[in-house]
């Protein structure tokens, strides 16, 4: 006969394993749990779910999350109708497009570059960059001679779009990005594998008209990206300067391993955001931070600082567009 004692033990364990094999998707402060087994992808804005297709491919048939990864990255990067990533994206104020990417396995191997012109996919340069040489970050006319080198073809990136755009706003010359749509400058994808490993990545054109040489979060491992693959992953999208000044995938993914689910780790750090901008004096109107994240065990988080933040996340065979909670009700 079963002792009560070994039946809630047994019952304990046998939970414990169906949250193991969860894809769990949060919303504000409630958690869905589906009985989904791994693999899981998540990504950033509407242009996420052809990213998500892309990675979905190789992580069902046992692939590599870094390979989904890349994989899913490259998709919106080759879309000249996305103003935001790679071909086709808006230009600074100067007329260049510039992108900037960085990329991290399961084992901490990182890879980045910014400042990049005329390649269509950083984020395989990036992958570059932690493959074949010693550093971790290449940028401007460096990480195009690297590039050249790997074979990368030399491209131009400017469409007749975005060359249009620029033009229209040389008029006047004012730089005040719109939020959420200026802004949501950065594909974040992340993966978690059938071996259970993470991988992680990020890819942007950057801000709209920004200034020559300006690098925001998106290459930065640690702001833009950060990925543990004993705890859970986060990436951002965003005003990059903010992300930046808080560290705010590490932020996000510290948490974690400090008890908090993906979701209330988004949630603090976006409130730390909030409150930096506040102290020092900023109108929270001007900017919009969003970060995901996606830990060990299947579970997902998404939280914004305003209204408009949208993710795909891929999981159970089913590939769906969430709208984000967001802090500012009003």
């Amino acid at each position: 006969m079963t002792s009560r004692k070994n039946f809630i033990k047994t019952t304990a364990i046998a939970s414990a394993g169906i949250l193991l094999n969860a894809c769990t998707e949060k919303s504000g402060t409630s958690s869905k749990p589906k009985n989904t087994k791994k693999p899981i992808v998540i990504s950033t804005w509407d242009f996420g779910l052809k990213a998500n297709d892309a990675s979905w491919n190789i992580l069902n048939e046992n692939g590599r999350a870094i390979d989904a990864v890349e994989a899913g990255i490259k998709i919106p990067e080759a879309d000249p109708n996305n103003q935001t990533v790679g071909y086709g994206g808006r230009p600074d104020r100067d007329g260049h497009v510039t992108l900037d990417a960085c990329i991290m396995d399961e084992f901490s191997n990182i890879g980045s570059v910014a400042c990049l012109e005329h390649i269509m996919h950083p984020i395989s340069v990036a992958r570059a960059v932690m493959e074949k040489t010693p550093h971790v970050m290449l940028v401007g006319e460096g990480a195009l001679s690297f590039a050249l080198e790997c074979g990368f073809p030399k491209e131009n990136l400017l469409t007749e779009a975005s060359e249009k755009g620029w033009k229209e706003w040389l008029k006047t010359a004012e730089y005040k990005p719109i939020i959420n749509i200026e802004n949501h400058d950065t594909i974040g994808l992340l993966a978690l594998d059938k071996h259970g490993n993470l991988s992680g990545g990020c890819s942007t054109s950057g801000m709209a008209y920004k200034m020559r040489g300006r690098v925001g979060d998106s290459p930065i491992i640690g702001a833009g990206l950060y990925v543990d693959n004993e705890i859970g992953a986060a990436t951002s999208s965003g005003t990059g300067e903010e992300v930046i000044r808080m560290a705010g995938s590490h932020l996000v993914v510290e948490l974690m391993r400090h008890g908090r689910s993906p979701q209330e780790a988004c949630e603090e750090a976006v409130n730390r955001i909030s409150k930096s901008l506040q102290l020092r004096k900023k109108d929270l109107k001007d900017f919009q931070i969003a970060f995901i994240a996606l830990n060990k065990q299947g579970e997902t988080g998404a939280y914004a600082l305003q209204k408009g933040f949208v993710y795909a996340t891929y999981c159970d065979n089913a590939n769906k567009l969430t709208d984000s909670a967001y802090l500012m009700k009003s």
